[in-house]
């Protein structure tokens, strides 16, 4: 079984807006390592929606982009791709497929059949994996940077406290720490 692990860009008051982060090429290679790393990428709707208007056109070449951006762009379409959704079905991204029904069944087969391990990288969706004690790693690329606005991690809130171990601390040149932490059990 692997480890389902969200990671995300996030600023020092919590805010998890995707223009709030450093989008340079140290950011976009350190994404890239952690994809290389897993197995697949779990998302929800939205942030699916969001990636499949852009990702596959840089893949593609129809997009400029920085050989770092490209690079990821690259690899994510070649990457499976895991969506929860309860209002789609079709989902044209090469590679993607749908997790529907029971979504602790769903996610734990998922683990169950993914020995790399399974990165997420939706907000909403990971407040909902960690309620059901899904999560076992945190990536967080913590930006040095006070956005003063939301959205926030778990901003839905969570019914208790969630207590973590330090594994890593690794700063970046552009100033941004990635932040590795493991659930305690």
């Amino acid at each position: 079984m692997g480890l389902l692990t969200f990671s995300l860009n996030v600023t020092l008051d919590g805010c998890v807006d995707h223009e709030e982060g450093i989008a340079d090429e140290e950011t976009h290679a350190h994404f890239t390592r952690l994809m290389d790393d897993a197995g697949a990428m779990l998302w929800g709707r939205v942030t699916y929606e969001m990636m499949e208007v852009y990702w596959p056109a840089v893949a593609r070449g129809e997009e400029d982009a920085s050989p770092a951006v490209r690079e990821w762009a690259v690899k994510l379409e070649a990457k499976p791709k895991y969506v929860v959704s309860t209002t789609r079905s079709d989902f044209p991204w090469n590679g993607t497929h749908r997790i529907s029904g029971d979504l602790r069944s769903g996610v734990q087969a998922l683990k169950d059949a993914t020995p790399d391990g399974v990165l997420l990288g939706s907000g909403v969706l990971a407040a909902e994996l960690d309620r059901l004690d899904l999560i076992d790693d945190y990536r967080f690329l913590v930006h040095p940077r006070i956005a003063g606005h939301g959205p926030r991690l778990h901003e839905s809130g969570l019914s208790e406290t969630r207590r973590l171990d330090l594994v890593s601390a690794i700063p970046l040149g552009n100033g941004a720490v990635d932040m590795h932490y493991r659930r305690a059990r």
